[in-house]
């Protein structure tokens, strides 16, 4: 698997700011909440209402190049979500929606997650490709394709 590149060398807060998503204020008050309990950036300033999820999905994706998937409308084959078990799927908040030979497509909101990508690579004997997508279309798309697997 290649390793993750940035390819603006910005923080995500940094970035966020740059777009006008929040302020550095606000960035600051969320820099001190992580720093005192921990936790992604992105989830702390999206529980804080400073942002939205497609907000954060969308700066990762500038900030890392991955593409942006929205999944509301995107039909996944069944036989797709039977590659992976659906506590795996669920514990990465990842979902595959394509396989083209053994290039698997994944959704995932934590596109930096890099244990989820080598234990999907593990799983599938696939190399993996990254589509970045919001927490909740990743576990509604799960709910809704994992329980006809």
């Amino acid at each position: 698997m290649a390793n993750v590149k940035r390819i603006v060398s910005k923080q995500l807060g940094e970035l966020l700011v740059e777009r006008g998503v929040i302020t550095k204020e606000q960035l600051d008050k969320a820099l001190s909440i992580q720093k005192e309990r921990g936790g992604l950036i992105g989830q702390i300033l999206i529980g804080l209402g400073y942002a939205t999820e497609e907000e954060i999905a969308r700066s990762l994706t500038v900030q890392y190049g991955f593409p942006y998937l929205p999944l509301s409308n995107y039909e996944i084959d069944a036989d797709l979500i039977k590659l992976i078990p659906e506590n795996v799927l669920r514990q990465y908040c990842l979902i595959p929606i394509d396989k083209i030979g053994n290039n698997l497509t994944i959704a995932m909101a934590n596109p930096l997650n890099i244990q989820a990508i080598e234990d999907i690579e593990l799983i599938t004997n696939c190399k993996v490709q990254i589509f970045v997508s919001t927490m909740t279309d990743v576990t509604n798309s799960i709910d809704r394709y994992a329980k006809g697997a």
